[in-house]
């Protein structure tokens, strides 16, 4: 199963999520590799750890350790690019993402940004949904103003033929008069079933959140 960690903005958990989800797959016996394609805002800061570190710590994984495109300014991957004069081959990319996740049983990628961020001037995230036949787990925060973004999120992919996995909203820092009122709403509205709230924990591998997470996965269609 492949599955695109996707969010509803930037900023809303994608890493979280994509870490706990991998320590709730090998804690049930799978197999599971994650690769973050692309990251910016590496500034090898002391004391803070990148994402794609994070997640290749989460599965145990010995390559790759890393984002496969590291980029030095916080901006959306083109700009970047573009200010750095580092070129990201979509070609490649989806290549590397192939060789080091290919025959993986759960491989998970995490995107950067919301689900239409940009990785080049040419393709976005839905792009390497595709490219990879890969699902999608849409990540959004739960907060006053997630039901229109995490809708718009799920029609986007609806229209692309991607696969919605499912939605998990994480914790705001400032919980609002609609925080834990969110899932329910969404699944009013969406008909989509599988959402669910999941606390930070300190094993995260180990809250019914991520555990109910798995159990979507394992119960899902294989993407075409």
């Amino acid at each position: 199963m492949r599955i695109l960690i996707t969010g509803t903005d930037t900023s809303v958990g994608k890493t979280w999520v994509g870490c706990a989800l991998a320590l709730a797959l090998r804690s049930a016996g799978r197999q599971v590799v994650a690769i973050k394609p692309v990251e910016t805002g590496c500034r090898e800061i002391p004391g803070e750890r990148e994402d794609g570190a994070l997640l290749a710590t989460a599965t145990g994984q010995e390559q790759p350790t890393h984002a496969l495109f590291r980029l030095m300014e916080r901006v959306p991957p083109p700009l970047s690019s573009d200010w750095s004069g580092i070129t990201i081959d979509f070609d490649a990319m989806i290549l590397k993402i192939e060789r080091y996740g290919g025959e993986a049983e759960h491989l998970l990628i995490e995107g950067v940004g919301g689900l239409l961020s940009p990785v080049t001037w040419e393709w976005n995230m839905v792009d390497v949904a595709r490219a990879l036949g890969a699902g999608a787990l849409v990540v959004a925060v739960d907060r006053l103003g997630t039901i229109n973004q995490t809708l718009l999120t799920l029609s986007a992919l609806e229209l692309a033929g991607v696969l919605c996995a499912g939605v998990v909203l994480t914790p705001p820092e400032v919980p609002d008069q609609s925080t834990g009122s969110n899932a329910a709403a969404i699944v009013r509205l969406s008909g989509l079933d599988r959402v669910v709230a999941a606390p930070k924990t300190a094993y995260p591998d180990r809250t019914d959140a991520m555990r109910t997470v798995v159990g979507w996965l394992s119960r899902l269609p294989t993407p075409a």
